[in-house]
């Protein structure tokens, strides 16, 4: 199974903010790290499709005075869901490696 990189990132924030990820705090992880600021729906979306694929699981809050009354959406990975990241992660980590070990052999040439 394969994950796009926003669904990298986002499967990322939840692991890193187990168990109280929500869009939000999701959005915030990855502006703070990746330096970039997805959509908000965007968010939603790829946490919607992590979702379909049982890599994660949504559980919905308390209503919050704060919140006008609404409730967050929390998100925690399901143990295939850190399976996966680790699998995609491991293929990023081979590919660097193989455009750090071109870039080397490039260069003395």
């Amino acid at each position: 199974m394969t994950l796009s990189t926003l669904e990298q990132h986002v499967m990322l924030a939840i692991v890193a903010q187990h168990p109280g990820a929500y869009s939000v705090s999701i959005r915030g992880y990855i502006r703070d790290r990746a330096g970039y600021r997805p959509p908000v729906g965007s968010v939603h979306a790829a946490a919607h499709r992590l979702e379909r694929k049982w890599l994660v699981k949504s559980r919905v809050g308390k209503k919050s005075a704060h919140r006008g009354g609404r409730r967050k959406v929390h998100y925690v990975a399901t143990a295939l869901g850190q399976d996966v990241l680790a699998e995609s992660l491991r293929a990023i980590a081979r590919l660097q490696r193989g455009a750090t070990k071109g870039a080397v052999e490039g260069a003395s040439e």
